[in-house]
């Protein structure tokens, strides 16, 4: 049954695609264990691709054996739901992100896709610090938040407060929020991005029981916070969640205030694109014309057993189809599409096209990597790629791995890189000196998961080592000039040392100074903005965007060097 409800939801979708202004490209965003996945369950009830009986208790999105034994989202599913509001069908292209700060990764690549993020908050614990981590992620990407606040039954059940109670916990929280907006927004969306619940840009409820609603819904329908204690004193919560269902309310909200394509691009593009919005290609990116030249951004890949590496991303504009010629901006190489998909959770249904706005799976496309820029062949000579993502966490644990079996070696290392192509927040390593595979990731939860996925892939008997903690060395005061002789003695060179500013350490982490842009534009950028000396500014050999570390040439009147 639930296959033949995919497949006419997918007709229904196809038909509707073309058309940016009836797209959504929203995701859950949170803090650990506040409920996305169980609040994305309802969203697919809501579309009819899940049980009301499971709904709340599946954690259909959490679609890896270790996320559902776990109950723990550690990768991000994206699924495209049919829905429609005020008579008018919408696709809603939806992701369901990782909480835990160990896979800060996965949203920082979801970000990019998305144009709406539902920030879920518990109502007892409140914003969190993955909670603040997250609206930072999202301020940077300039993706508009609205707000869920969930297990509103707690505060009933465990806390016992009264509606008044209640009211003012909402309250407050809603506070918070939007204090996290005031801090991270731009000053062009602080105020306008701000939640107001009269407005119906916030909701509550219970995704565990599957009600929820917003102001404006709960007025209209005489709904008071005496009534929902009542439900849960009388035990007619039921009752509640039919006539309040939790995806009317999320979906309604994600349609009336997160922005269609075609509008959250003219915003973001200037944002996330390198190129001249007033180009040709900029004004078809700025209006998502799907019959403009193609262009999508790879937000992750993930290497399917049967058909090899695809590479999922967002169409920003033109229409991607089977058999196109594209070129990867980054890899600098040429590909033929082997197949387009939309993906439903863990399946992927084949697509003829997907047009501007929309989300993509793509088969044959195997040199990409999470951050490229695909476009079409035909434009490959004047186009320009996407902004670099921007993790905020590096990988800094390490274990070592060592086969059981030495002949297991190659086969191991080749899986391993594997993983690090689809998270690309794990880096791996082998020691020159000792020959010892080291894999290194945020976390030692990321580290577990890694090496748990390591053994499902390769079946393979192999031991990891306890995880270190990787230290380096800095300088905390310039240091003296140092000089160094060449072996002749005829040359000398001097070295002095000194730590970076705050702002250039930032400005480099943020990738708005990188080793590979314009000389000029890197010296405008750090004179204006980091305060540097012109001639300094200009006299950058590289820079080291691994470590954060800048080696400038600070020689006059020398020729050749």
């Amino acid at each position: 049954m639930a296959v033949r409800i995919i497949e006419k939801k997918i007709e229904d979708i196809l038909s509707i695609m073309r058309n940016p202004a009836q797209v959504r490209n929203a995701g859950t965003l949170a803090h650990v264990d506040h409920g996305k996945t169980t609040t994305t369950d309802s969203l697919l009830m809501g579309a009819g691709l899940l049980s009301p009986k499971v709904a709340g208790k599946a954690l259909a999105m959490d679609y890896v054996e270790i996320e559902q034994l776990r109950q723990l989202t550690i990768k991000a599913a994206n699924i495209s739901l049919y829905f429609e509001y005020e008579g008018k069908p919408y696709i809603i292209n939806f992701v369901d992100t990782p909480g835990h700060v160990d896979f800060t990764g996965h949203v920082t690549r979801s970000l990019r896709v998305m144009d709406g993020a539902l920030v879920v908050v518990d109502a007892v614990e409140g914003v969190m610090t993955q909670t603040e981590t997250v609206v930072r992620q999202a301020m940077e990407e300039l993706v508009r938040p609205v707000l869920f606040i969930n297990k509103i039954d707690r505060l009933i059940k465990e806390l016992r407060l009264s509606p008044n109670e209640i009211q003012q916990r909402i309250i407050e929280i809603v506070k918070d929020f939007n204090n996290l907006i005031d801090m991270y927004a731009d000053p062009e969306f602080k105020d306008k991005w701000k939640v107001d619940p009269s407005k119906g840009q916030v909701a509550l409820g219970s995704a565990l029981h599957k009600w929820g609603v917003t102001i404006p819904q709960a007025a209209k329908a005489g709904l008071k916070f005496s009534n929902i204690v009542d439900a849960y004193e009388k035990n007619y919560v039921d009752e509640l969640a039919q006539e309040f269902p939790l995806y009317k309310a999320i979906l309604n909200m994600i349609v009336e205030h997160v922005p269609p394509p075609s509008v959250a691009q003219r915003y973001r593009i200037p944002k996330v694109w390198k190129g001249d919005i007033n180009s040709p290609l900029g004004k078809a990116l700025l209006e998502a014309d799907p019959n403009g030249p193609t262009v999508i951004a790879v937000s992750k890949m993930n290497k399917d057993p049967h058909a090899g590496l695809i590479a999922t991303g967002r169409v920003f504009s033109g229409t991607i189809r089977e058999g196109d010629e594209v070129y990867l901006l980054n890899a600098k190489t040429a590909r033929r599409v082997l197949q387009t998909y939309l993906y439903m959770g863990p399946n992927r249904i084949v697509i003829p096209e997907v047009p501007a706005g929309n989300i993509v799976a793509l088969l044959g496309v195997d040199d990409a990597r999470a951050g490229e820029t695909i476009v079409a062949s035909s434009i490959k000579d004047v186009a320009a790629p996407f902004e670099r993502m921007k993790y905020i966490s590096e990988p800094v644990v390490t274990v070592a791995i060592e086969p059981k079996n030495p002949n297991d070696l190659a086969k191991l290392v080749e899986s391993l890189k594997e993983l690090t192509i689809e998270d690309p927040t794990l880096s791996l390593k082998i020691d020159e000196e000792t020959g010892q595979v080291l894999l290194s990731g945020v976390g030692t939860l990321h580290l577990e998961i890694a090496t748990w996925l390591l053994k499902e892939r390769t079946k393979l008997d192999f031991s990891v080592s306890q995880p270190l903690v990787r230290f380096r060395e800095t300088v905390r005061a310039a240091s003296p000039t140092f000089e160094g002789k060449s072996p002749n003695k005829h040359n000398r060179l001097y070295i002095s040392v000194e730590p970076l500013d705050e702002e250039t350490i930032r400005l480099i982490q943020l990738g708005e100074v990188t080793d590979d842009q314009d000389p000029r534009e890197r010296a405008k950028i750090l004179r204006d903005k980091a305060g540097w000396e012109t001639d300094e500014a200009r006299g950058i050999w590289t820079v080291d965007e691994q470590y954060i570390n800048v080696f400038v040439d600070k020689t006059t009147g020398i020729q050749y060097l």
